[in-house]
């Protein structure tokens, strides 16, 4: 199991900045990378974010590049979501997930974000 848990969430005016956290514990040697999500009111979820367990790889969706970005401090089983020039359409609630391998019998592996946060809002004023 792996338990999530993230901070850094809160109101700012457009053109601000927040950085999330999303801490990791319990058996954070499953994961094999982190992602972060987020769900706007009468919205679908969507990912956002998503970095490999080394940081050798990441992704940002087109709405936040240039403005977001996602680093991972592997000492301190530790995401974070770095928000800049924030606008009203960035409000939601924010998820981290941990995105684990699944293998099973005969089949090649699959890669699943198995394990979340309880979300952190974020509210941005125009």
């Amino acid at each position: 199991q792996v338990q999530l848990v993230e901070s850094g969430g809160g109101l700012v005016q457009a053109g601000g900045s927040l950085r999330l956290s999303c801490a990791a514990s319990g058996s954070v040697f499953l994961v094999n990378g982190m992602g972060w999500y987020r769900q706007a009111p009468g919205k679908q979820r969507e990912l956002v974010a998503s970095i490999t367990r080394r940081g050798t790889s990441t992704n940002v969706t087109d709405s936040v590049k240039g403005r977001f970005t996602v680093s991972w401090d592997n000492a301190k089983n530790t995401v974070y979501l770095q928000m800049n020039s924030l606008k009203p359409e960035d409000t939601g609630v924010y998820y981290c997930a941990a995105q684990v391998i699944k293998q099973r019998l005969g089949y090649p592996p699959t890669y699943e974000y198995a394990y979340w946060g309880q979300g952190t809002q974020v509210t941005v004023s125009s």
